[in-house]
């Protein structure tokens, strides 16, 4: 008989059971990995069909939108040309007549006859006042005849505080006294003084003319150069001006030309000339009276 060492019994029992446990845990890590595999397959399928899914469903609402908008637009073309061919009914509804707009009502300030300073064109006179329809909107405006340009113009009642009266007399004697003040320039660009005076004129102030004519008069030196630009603005303040005072004064336009030189030292020489030439009224009446 063989004897049995209790030893090797216990190793081989020991190395028995470590294996058997060895083997188990590897098994089951495979196992794990391959569900980790299937799940993650799985969740792409998942995804692929999703997206799939989606833009089915983007195509199908697109076709369906594109029927219905076909379907829509032939309706309107066959209703349009029904409408034309079809024969009005008495009993249809008749379409809904809108109220005229009306202009804002304010008091008109001036009358018909009256003379009236327009800042952009000068003095003008009211010759109408007419009620007219301009767009679908009733208008009562004032007719303006400006003489001197040969023009009309219409200005609303509304609109009227862009007008303003022709200056009282008191304002012709401070007017004066501007024309016979210095000029004062400014040394800037002439472009920009151009425009200043532009600006001048056409807001209509009588004593903003006044400035712009005494500014730019020369008198009777001809040794300073005068532009073409700076001659058309001293003429166009200067014929308002005269304008205005010939209708205030009531006086000849000769008169108040003769008014505004003296006051401005203009034409002197030709002033001069022309008493020169007249007769003299006291020695005649003297004679008369002989």
């Amino acid at each position: 008989m063989k004897k049995i060492s209790l030893i090797n019994t216990l190793k081989k029992t020991f190395k028995s059971k470590n294996s058997a446990n060895k083997k188990k845990t590897i098994k089951q890590k495979k196992i794990k990995s391959i569900s980790k595999i299937k799940k993650a397959k799985v969740a792409v399928k998942v995804k692929k069909a999703k997206t799939v899914a989606k833009t089915k469903k983007s195509k199908i609402q697109k076709k369906i939108v594109k029927s219905v908008t076909g379907k829509i637009e032939k309706k309107d073309t066959s209703e349009a040309s029904s409408s034309l061919l079809r024969i009005p009914k008495s009993n249809e509804q008749k379409p809904e007549i809108k109220k005229v707009k009306k202009q804002e009502t304010e008091k008109k300030e001036y009358k018909i006859k009256d003379y009236v300073v327009y800042p952009k064109h000068g003095v003008g006179q009211i010759t109408e006042f007419k009620k007219m329809n301009i767009g679908g909107i009733d208008i009562e405006a004032y007719i303006l005849k400006f003489e001197k340009d040969k023009a009309n113009g219409m200005v609303p009642v509304n609109k009227q505080t862009h007008l303003r009266p022709l200056a009282t007399v008191n304002q012709v004697n401070k007017c004066i006294s501007i024309l016979k003040s210095k000029p004062k320039i400014k040394r800037s660009m002439w472009s920009r003084r151009a425009q200043e005076y532009e600006a001048k004129i056409s807001s209509g102030k009588i004593y903003e003319l006044a400035e712009v004519v005494r500014d730019l008069n020369k008198g009777d030196d001809l040794m300073v150069d005068q532009s073409y630009s700076e001659r058309q603005l001293f003429e166009k303040a200067y014929d308002r001006i005269l304008t205005e005072f010939q209708i205030i004064l009531n006086l000849s336009l000769e008169d108040t030309q003769k008014k505004l030189d003296k006051a401005l030292k203009r034409n002197l020489e030709k002033q001069a000339q022309k008493v020169e030439n007249k007769p003299p009224e006291e020695e005649i009446t003297e004679e008369i009276a002989k």
